[in-house]
């Protein structure tokens, strides 16, 4: 009996032999779905038996969580070390990291962890190295800092990106706009609000079929791809931003380093020389989407040195209420708040009122 990675190989094989062209066009959005089942048996063994190993379970503290991933050597200690004052071993040699090696730092009032996962190699998603247990805390993260060495930046990225994809990490893209609903009875039905160039009712029939679905409404509001009707249908897809970091920048030329501000979601510095962090840092507070909202006791000023932390799409009153103390909401009766997300200051508004970024907010409780 062939081993799953075996088959996973044999799968990948006949992909990279089969010509892309119209005709072979279901065979392979078969192929593709054959091939994510394997993964997901690769990632949840049957049997249980989570993905997680000793000194990875890295409680989760403060308003976000920003994974470090790259392959070994590249910096990520020394940029953890520099960042957060945090001492993670550093060394010249590969695999000084063996434990995720957690930090904080505060950033315009929010908290953030930093984690060091330890160096990724190729062939990390096949189970290669302790890789398997790495990528499991990536997708627990808000945000991935991807660090490469700028000398050899754009191969590593490649391989980096396809373990994590590999593993059902989307990096900066949104969820394909796809609805699926199974049912009971009625076959396939295929509505189109959009024109398709690659899926037809024949390929979606084809990849549902080796889901052993075949009663089924899919409808494609985007113009999607087998891989994006798999990725819904798997239905353990992680969304994460994810930033470039191109290390060692000490090591080229000013020229070189004008090429590299090209790269998209790319941030050039030197871990060992702190240069650039600044830029680092506004770019991370950007990708996080983070809302600061300073709240206000009644006749007191606004406590601006330690903002409630919410997250842009949770960001409404009854998110602040619920996420200060749970019972707020059975007393609350509405809010005054102050800001770019009300016509006055200050403005009554409801529980369901959307909060932006740096609004000051008084609860009014029920008397």
């Amino acid at each position: 009996m062939p081993t799953i990675l075996e088959k996973i190989a044999e799968i990948e094989a006949e992909m990279a032999r089969t010509q892309r062209n119209k005709a072979t066009a279901n065979h392979l959005g078969i192929l593709k779905a054959r091939l994510a089942k394997l993964r997901r048996e690769l990632i949840q063994p049957k049997g249980g038996g989570g993905a997680s190993g000793e000194g990875f379970d890295v409680a989760k503290t403060g308003d976000a969580r920003v994974g470090f991933v790259g392959f070994p050597s590249v910096g990520k200690s020394t940029l953890l070390t520099n960042l957060a004052g945090v001492y993670s071993e550093v060394a010249a040699y590969e695999f000084t990291t063996l434990t995720t090696v957690p930090g904080v730092i505060r950033y315009k009032g929010a908290k953030i962890q930093l984690l060091d996962l330890p160096g990724i190699i190729e062939g990390a998603k096949d189970g290669k190295g302790r890789g398997r247990q790495v990528i499991a805390v990536a997708r627990t993260c808000s945000l991935i800092f991807i660090v490469l060495d700028v000398l050899k930046p754009l191969e590593h990225k490649k391989i980096l990106e396809k373990e994590l994809e590999g593993f059902g990490i989307r990096l900066n893209k949104k969820p394909p706009n796809i609805h699926y609903k199974k049912k009971d009875k009625g076959g396939i039905n295929l509505t189109c609000a959009v024109p398709q160039s690659q899926l037809d009712l024949d390929s979606v029939r084809s990849i549902l079929s080796e889901y052993r679905v075949h009663n089924a409404d899919v409808t494609l509001r985007c113009d999607a791809t087998a891989d994006d009707l798999i990725d819904v249908v798997e239905g353990n897809r992680i969304y994460i931003p994810c930033i470039y970091l191109l290390n060692k920048i000490d090591q080229i030329t000013i020229e070189e380093l004008d090429i590299i501000y090209r790269i998209p979601h790319a941030v050039p510095i030197s871990a060992h020389h702190k240069w650039n962090f600044d830029d680092l840092l506004e770019k991370m507070w950007n990708y996080l989407s983070l809302v600061r909202i300073y709240t206000k006791p009644k006749g007191q000023l606004p406590d601006y040195a330690t903002p409630v932390v919410l997250h842009q799409g949770h960001s409404s009153v009854e998110d602040l209420c619920n996420n200060i103390h749970k019972s707020i909401m059975k007393e609350f009766k509405y809010a005054l708040v102050w800001g770019s997300s009300v016509k006055h200051n200050p403005q009554s508004v409801g529980k369901e009122h959307v909060l932006n970024d740096e609004d000051v907010v008084q609860i009014v409780k029920k008397i």
